[in-house]
């Protein structure tokens, strides 16, 4: 199997190019998600972010692996609040979000809605569920845990070790705006 995929936003400005295997493919449901979630929603021509059980589907990969081949120049960078240490990336062209970043991360959680269904790989883990009310029922296809378990955080660790603890900066998406 071809170990790179050609994403791309809705409308087919911005491309993308990941080559390997993602470092994990995780659904979140942290409350800083859900809640960009929903606005990101709320941009004019925005589709779903949110899954039908109110997580972000991410599937993350080291930035080493990640080619922006078109339309950087669409990227727009949106943060929760002024001081946040995380941004999210949408194309603005047609207002799909590509990618989370946190600050002096070395990888990237692309959203999955880039992805072609049939090569979105499959979710391994729902994670920060305890931000869910108690009464929140999910499905049992994958681990849902809590918070982020120590497996997900070799798994990043793991990755950086294999980068040479290297974080690559991402230089385009410099317009920053708060929701």
């Amino acid at each position: 199997m071809d170990s790179s995929v050609n994403l791309q936003c809705r409308c087919g400005k911005v491309k993308l190019a990941v080559s390997g295997k993602p470092i994990i493919t995780a659904e979140c449901y942290c409350t800083s998600c859900r809640t960009a979630g929903e606005k990101l929603q709320l941009l004019e021509g925005a589709g779903s972010v949110l899954s039908e059980h109110g997580g972000t589907h991410f599937v993350m990969y080291r930035k080493d692996r990640i080619r922006f081949l078109a339309g950087t120049e669409n990227l727009k960078s949106y943060r929760l609040t002024a001081s946040s240490s995380s941004r999210r990336v949408v194309a603005s062209c047609c207002q799909t979000p590509v990618f989370l970043e946190f600050k002096g991360g070395h990888w990237l959680s692309l959203y999955s809605g880039l992805w072609p269904q049939e090569r979105l790989p499959a979710i391994e883990i729902r994670t920060m569920t305890s931000d869910l009310p108690k009464n929140w029922v999910l499905p049992v296809d994958a681990l849902n845990s809590k918070r982020h378990t120590l497996s997900f955080f070799r798994k990043l660790l793991t990755a950086w070790i294999a980068m040479g603890f290297r974080s690559p900066k991402i230089d385009f998406a410099k317009e920053e705006h708060t929701f």
